[in-house]
């Protein structure tokens, strides 16, 4: 079967590229190693996403936020602060507040199982889409004219170009040849999702501390989304205790200030470290999202670079259409390369200066970065600027994120 664009991967980029793509007048495949019913599992597991400005406009723009937007949770402002556990916040801090901007909150937190689903149903409506459920690839061949993929069931599909979008570990990738520029930071993320009786206020919260960073998202409701940074033991430790216990131990890192708190939903554990493809393209070939760049979640720019990633191809491939040029040429995948990779490997190098800087309890290092927030928070364009950023506002913004 010969489709104009195959994409390997069907968790949250494969399916907002093949919706862009259809819209964009392609005939897409999507290739999912995931049955749907699992993909569609209605239960709350505790993982949800900070969505930037810059991201729900896309997501409004290939028809998927009308969708969620009730569920979703505006981010209304963001406190950063420094301390160790236990012992609150240090002199200096940052407030950024959605106000000191016009086009509105910075972001919005919406819950994994509800954009899951909409992408499912978004996929199902859009007659341009071939969603492949349960589907594993084992082979791809690329030549002059097109890609042919196999699956592990025999059949092979053919096509102009094959996009991976299937994380850190890609297949695709690998496949092709491209390497991998990885290093780990020997420090775990737990998260997870708890109910407080205090209201959030729709405030974002990052307390940075020696072994890591702890997010605390805001949720619709009185919960929230936590992204808990550890070193590898402490995080394999606190993962195996008991809720009672892994509660007690979290309560410390934040204090008191969102009242009596419990687990919503189950822990989960990944592993952090920085993965780079060397190349976001090869012959026939191209890598979005994790397959591409896996960054810290320091700044909670994974899904948001990914998404950006995906709006920028979009628009090369159409304007190569558009054009009468071949999509799967080299010409026109070094258009999307040369976008995207000065701009991943810049917030590759930010999150990882954050995540050294802000990781230790360095006294010296601990003055100079609480001064420089104090300095940051001073400055009314300097915030906005950091806001901006945060919103996904900054750089060459892609028609899809306009």
């Amino acid at each position: 079967m010969s489709k104009d664009i195959l994409i390997v991967g069907g968790g949250l980029n494969g399916p907002a590229l093949a919706l862009g793509l259809a819209q964009a007048g392609f005939a897409v495949t999507v290739i999912d190693a995931l049955p749907a019913e699992t993909r569609a599992e209605p239960a709350f597991d505790g993982r949800a996403y900070a969505l930037a400005l810059a991201s729900v406009r896309l997501l409004r723009n290939i028809g998927v936020w009308d969708g969620v937007a009730g569920c979703a949770q505006p981010m209304l402002g963001i406190r950063v602060s420094d301390g160790h556990a236990g012992q609150g916040g240090g002199l200096f801090g940052l407030e950024f507040d959605h106000a000191e901007i016009e086009e509105g909150p910075m972001g919005h937190m919406l819950e994994d199982r509800f954009l899951r689903r909409a992408f499912l149903d978004a996929m199902a409506a859009e007659p341009g889409i071939t969603h492949r459920a349960g589907e594993t690839v084992t082979a791809q061949t690329a030549e002059a004219t097109g890609v042919t993929l196999t699956l592990a069931s025999g059949e092979t599909l053919s096509g102009a170009l094959v996009i991976g979008c299937d994380g850190r570990t890609s297949g695709t990738a690998a496949r092709a040849g491209i390497r991998r520029t990885a290093w780990s930071y020997g420090q775990t993320a737990l998260v997870c999702a708890i109910a407080h009786e205090t209201p959030h206020e729709g405030i974002a919260h990052q307390f940075f501390m020696p072994p890591g960073p702890l997010a605390i998202l805001p949720l619709p409701g009185n919960r929230s989304s936590i992204v808990w940074s550890e070193t590898e033991a402490t995080a394999r430790t606190f993962l195996s205790l008991p809720e009672a216990d892994f509660l007690a131990a979290l309560r410390p890192r934040f204090g008191d200030f969102l009242g009596a708190i419990s687990l919503e939903g189950q822990r989960f554990a990944y592993p952090l470290g920085l993965s780079l493809a060397q190349s976001f393209i090869a012959p026939r070939l191209a890598l979005v999202g994790d397959a591409a760049h896996g960054l810290h979640p320091i700044a909670g720019q994974g899904l948001n670079a990914g998404l950006r990633d995906i709006a920028a191809l979009v628009q090369v491939l159409k304007e190569a259409r558009q054009r009468g040029e071949d999509v799967g040429a080299s010409d026109v995948l070094g258009r999307y390369q040369q976008w995207r990779r000065f701009d991943t490997a810049s917030l590759a190098f930010a999150t990882d200066m954050s995540n050294r800087l802000f990781s230790n309890d360095n006294p010296l290092l601990r003055a100079a970065r609480d001064i420089g927030m104090g300095a940051i928070g001073a400055l009314p364009r300097l915030r906005r600027g950091f806001i901006r950023e945060a919103a996904g506002l900054t750089g060459d913004l892609p028609d899809l994120m306009r």
